[in-house]
């Protein structure tokens, strides 16, 4: 097998892990939801079939129906984004996660709580570069 063969198994299988990984993420989240495939399929705008199937991870969904199903699910975008290889790892925290991917909040609550945790960030952030800067004597 050659280098170039080699190079495209890794990728193949690379690609796959991640449908895999966003698929079973999906799932996860539309359990949390108490939804059916086919109800999620329905408020997704998707059918039934494609989205059993990016769940199973044989298919690796577009930008644009992951950003459909994100709205159906009430949780960001960007996190599955992430998740399905599309968008790079923000600096985030775990906490900044679970807000996100919390089902029984709402994205206004979640909004809510991003701004004030972010708030707080800055705040710390800011004291401790102050401390930093502050002559010992």
């Amino acid at each position: 097998m050659s280098q170039d063969d080699n190079l495209a198994v890794v990728v193949s299988s690379a690609a796959q892990n991640a449908a895999q990984d966003i698929g079973s993420f999906i799932r996860t989240q539309r359990e949390a939801a108490q939804v059916s495939v086919r109800q999620l399929a329905e408020k997704a705008g998707v059918s039934n079939p494609y989205l059993s199937q990016i769940e199973r991870g044989l298919r690796k969904p577009s930008a644009d129906v992951l950003n459909q199903i994100a709205k159906a699910l009430r949780v960001s975008a960007e996190v599955l984004y992430v998740r399905a290889g599309i968008l790079e790892p923000s600096e985030t925290s775990e906490v900044r996660d679970a807000i996100i991917t919390d089902s029984a909040i709402t994205e206004r609550q979640k909004q809510v709580l991003l701004d004030i945790y972010t708030s707080f960030c800055q705040q710390n952030e800011a004291e401790a570069s102050q401390a930093d800067e502050e002559p010992t004597d």
